[in-house]
């Protein structure tokens, strides 16, 4: 399958591209009528209440914490590395997956105030003893120059924001912007050197790279007093800013290349899906080979610290160091203990980026291999194995008593080979595909009204206010909810969770990967029409099989399945029931279901084998305007 989507790439090279333009520019008629009648299923009901419930939810931490007029978030601005910008922004994360999927159009007119509320607020916000924010946290729309674990964090949303509305000029603008930052196209910020195929510091961003040491101050932000703060509102746990100075000691060791910034390629990514102007393809692809070549040359495993020169290990000769390396391990001062931040799990979007630009499996090897490195040197402790996370100067370290697998279980629904299956921990959904679980629909969706309901009643319960509280105090409070629906509805990887929990860190730099995604023509927007719910039951490497239901009895919803998030997958044919399957060879298909009718669907589908595209099915300005290939 994948080398005949390199064939398929090389061609589309050659003509220009134009082959993606015509094909999303035909408008998709109806190829099935559904009439059956059939009851909706306690899961469709559920789905729907998610959906719908969200809404509300959003309104009302967004009239609680936000402002409603700026899109301010009402909270103390500060500069660093534990309550920055980036986590201002973070309180909106999955609000865009939300709409994608279906949610209001309200949701979308909060998420987006917030977001041009966000960029204003902190340009705005400046520090006084911070060297690099004192004009401004942000320029240009994105951080001066900080690490890709809190840029990814900060870009989150932006990144997301692309499935719902890729005409809008200013965030089209603005892509092409931020990703010329990291390509080498504005020399206004040199982060990247083209000849060692490095981005030359781990703190990098609209200025450019910062060329020194950073010191606890850079990352713990001005000064405060944090005798009147109630200790809950601090994420971190610190009790005073000694503590918060203290929290960054050894944070050092930052000029050079870090895998870290892999996370930048989804801003490369999203340029190509946009316009298909080839120059940011190229770069991904170019920056993405070298990591894979630095890995090869280090034992297959990615080394933390690349040297001006382009050489591992920088002057000291050490692969595993550097801020966030794989021997990083700064004290905590509250508990005197050190903790392991070995950040490589945070670098895996960099591969799928590419993986979803090529088709390649060489991207995903390259984590299997690492992967398997790291679990060689398992050893038994206390009569069970444990496996390694960190490695310092005494060798492998931080041993835990389960294997290293991040990313497995993305990696398993982007081949469907069973050796993935294999290397890919035990998750529910999973359980559920291999037919061994079949209430996880209705328990994944119950436990996200749960979720829902458990953070209304923290909302309540909060009594902090905008001067005694910062800007990660309330993220735990997030309404959104929609892991269960990304596994669910798209037979998707929520790939900004790693592990698929919603507890999870956040991978800035990831694209949505998914089998299928849904638009409605009727509307004009992405996600299931009302009324609709969508259950993926069966996933191999050629077939997806999927449940449509139209809950409302007496309105007809029209709906529009395409293959893939980006349309990168082929759907060649589609069976419904026991009817002999029709022809579809293309990127998506039209289906109208009658009032309280529902029908069980099999796609044949060729997977990646399209170049990705943030058009929507029926066209429009994406498709209209010239195509570069330069």
């Amino acid at each position: 399958m994948h080398a005949s989507r390199r064939d398929v790439l090389r061609g589309v090279v050659a003509i220009g591209l134009t082959s993606v333009a015509t094909t999303a520019a035909q408008a998709a008629p109806i190829l099935l009528e559904i009439s059956e009648p059939m009851p909706s299923p306690e899961w469709a009901l559920l789905q729907r209440a998610v959906l719908d419930a969200q809404t509300t939810a959003c309104e009302t931490f967004f009239a609680r914490y936000f402002d409603p007029n700026t899109g301010y978030f009402r909270a103390i601005e500060r500069w660093g590395g534990n309550d920055g910008p980036d986590d201002a922004i973070e309180n909106v994360n999955d609000w865009p997956h939300l709409y994608m999927l279906g949610g209001s159009e309200r949701v979308r007119t909060l998420y987006e105030l917030a977001y041009e509320g966000h960029v204003r607020q902190f340009a705005a916000a400046k520090t006084k003893d911070v060297p690099i924010a004192r004009e401004g946290m942000y320029f240009r729309d994105f951080p001066v120059m900080m690490d890709w674990q809190h840029n990814g964090e900060g870009i989150s949303v932006f990144n997301a924001m692309s499935l719902a509305d890729p005409y809008s000029k200013a965030y089209r603008d603005r892509v092409r912007r931020f990703a010329n930052f990291y390509t080498g196209a504005d020399p206004t910020a040199p982060n990247y050197d083209p000849k060692h195929k490095i981005i030359r510091s781990l703190f990098n961003g609209s200025r450019g790279p910062l060329m020194r040491n950073t010191t606890p101050l850079d990352w713990a932000g001005d000064p405060i007093d944090l005798s009147g703060i109630d200790p809950a509102a601090i994420f971190h746990g610190e009790r005073t800013y000694e503590e918060m100075l203290a929290h960054f000691h050894g944070y050092e060791d930052i000029v050079g290349d870090h895998p870290l910034n892999l996370q930048a390629t989804g801003l490369a990514t999203n340029a190509y899906m946009l316009s298909h102007e080839r120059k940011y393809r190229d770069w991904v692809i170019e920056y993405v080979d070298a990591w894979i070549e630095r890995a090869r040359a280090n034992n297959d495993l990615l080394p933390t610290k690349i040297g001006l020169d382009g050489k591992i290990g920088g002057d000291a000769g050490k692969w595993y160091g550097g801020v966030y390396g794989w021997g990083f391990s700064p004290i905590v001062p509250m508990t005197g203990k050190p903790a392991d931040r070995n950040r490589i799990p945070y670098t895996i979007p960099g591969f799928f980026n590419a993986y979803l630009l090529t088709g390649d499996d060489k991207y995903l090897d390259a984590w299997r291999r690492m992967t398997d490195r790291i679990n060689a040197n398992g050893k038994m402790i206390d009569g069970r194995m444990h496996y390694p996370s960190m490695y310092g100067d005494n060798g492998w370290y931080g041993f835990k008593p389960q294997k290293w697998s991040v990313g497995a279980q993305d990696i398993y629904l982007l081949t469907m080979k069973p050796s993935d299956r294999a290397r890919a921990p035990d998750h529910p959904f999973l359980q559920y595909l291999d037919g061994n679980n079949p209430s996880f629909p209705t328990t994944a969706l119950r436990e996200a009204l749960a979720h829902i309901r458990k953070t209304g009643e923290m909302l309540r319960a909060d009594t902090t206010t905008p001067d005694t509280r910062f800007v990660d105090t309330v993220m735990d409070q997030n309404p959104a909810a929609v892991t269960a629906l990304v596994l669910l509805m798209q037979g998707g990887s929520h790939i900004a969770r790693p592990g698929w929990s919603k507890n999870s860190p956040t991978l800035g730099g990831s694209m949505q990967f998914s089998r299928l995604r849904y638009f409605d023509p009727e509307a004009k927007r992405p996600g299931v029409p009302p009324d609709v719910g969508a259950l993926v039951d069966r996933l191999t490497a050629d077939t997806t099989g999927v449940t449509l239901v139209n809950c409302s009895q007496t309105r007809a919803r029209t709906v529009t399945i395409q293959g893939g998030a980006y349309g990168e997958h082929q759907i060649l044919s589609v069976a419904q029931g026991g009817n002999a399957p029709r022809t579809v060879d293309g990127q998506h298909f039209t289906i109208r279901l009658a009032p309280g009718s529902g029908t069980r669907l099999e796609l044949k589908m060729r997977r990646f084998a399209n170049q990705p595209t943030l058009d929507f099915p029926w066209g429009g300005p994406l498709v209209d305007q010239k195509l570069s290939t330069n």
